[in-house]
């Protein structure tokens, strides 16, 4: 590339919100918790037996991700069901994750990203 096409930086406040949100992914419960919404919205109980946590720590994820607009409810009834409020988002976890989950074999060092592993 030349300095001609080289793209312009973007934003201090974009790579601010990016950094953010890539925060809350950070979490393996929270990445989880999107990756499953991804699939189809969901309410806390069903989301809490899919994940494997506690129906509290779900919910608490779920404020979280929720207050960050990754994620937002609507109430049915009794029920809260839980979906993606930001589609792009998906997009980056699906592809993190399918990604990630090809290099599964001892050639790519099975669960380790490239520069962090041991």
């Amino acid at each position: 590339m030349t300095a001609e096409t080289t793209p312009a930086d973007p934003p201090e406040q974009v790579l601010t919100e990016a950094a953010a949100a890539f925060g809350l992914l950070a979490s393996p419960a929270r990445l989880h918790l999107v990756w499953a919404l991804a699939q189809g919205e969901s309410d806390v109980s069903h989301l809490a037996e899919r994940v494997g946590g506690a129906l509290p720590a779900v919910s608490q994820h779920l404020a979280k991700l929720k207050l960050a607009g990754l994620v937002r409810s609507r109430r049915e009834g009794r029920r809260v069901v839980y979906l993606v409020d930001d589609p792009d988002v998906v997009d980056v976890v699906r592809l993190m994750v399918e990604r990630l989950a090809q290099r599964t074999g001892p050639e790519h060092g099975a669960g380790q990203v490239r520069g962090l592993g041991a």
